[in-house]
């Protein structure tokens, strides 16, 4: 079965939303970006809105279920055959188990690419991305890295055991890191 729906996790600024771009312009498909939609919502000037853009600048994750009903709610209106691309989706234990399990339910084969990235990098990375970009996210480093080791690291032993999970080297240009992802998909499919 080919595999049409691929996952990227790590930690913030690991280059996850870089791959994500990269493979969809190789392949075509559509990138679902956890991450862009949050900071989207966040802009409404809603209760939610409100409560979505405070959290994301204090670096924290949102809730497993509001993450899970945007992921649902993508995945169910991905047509027959086509790919989808998620960044972002699995940053908890509840949303690794869910992505699991609705997979399996839709016989819908996938990957969760892991990118691999040293704190240093990472600190060094979002301070960067924070004069570049302007993220207010960025300034939270301290929290995001406490939320990833929280949430996220137990997340990925989820997909570590259950056999979906390719590591990836995300210390490398981003070019080769995208050679790297090729290559671990051609190998998968084999």
């Amino acid at each position: 079965m080919e595999t049409r729906t691929i996952f990227f996790i790590g930690k913030p600024g690991c280059g996850k939303g870089t791959q994500a771009k990269l493979l969809s312009e190789k392949t075509g498909w559509k990138v679902i970006s956890s991450g862009s939609q949050f900071r989207a919502i966040g802009t409404e000037d809603t209760p939610v809105g409100r409560k979505v853009k405070s959290e994301v600048n204090m670096g924290m994750l949102s809730p497993h279920w509001f993450a899970m009903y945007l992921y649902l709610k993508a995945l169910f209106g991905i047509p027959e055959g086509e790919g989808i691309i998620f960044d972002g989706f699995n940053r908890k234990v509840p949303e690794a188990e869910l992505v699991i399990d609705s997979l399996k339910w839709l016989e819908r084969s996938f990957v969760i690419f892991n990118i691999k990235v040293s704190d240093d990098e990472i600190r060094r990375r979002l301070l960067l991305r924070k004069e570049v970009e302007g993220r207010a996210d960025d300034s939270a480093v301290d929290e995001r890295m406490k939320e990833y080791n929280e949430y996220t690291a137990p997340a990925i032993e989820v997909f570590r055991t259950s056999s979906t999970l390719i590591e990836v080297n995300g210390e490398q240009t981003p070019e080769a890191i995208a050679a790297d992802i090729s290559a671990a998909l051609a190998l998968h499919e084999a």
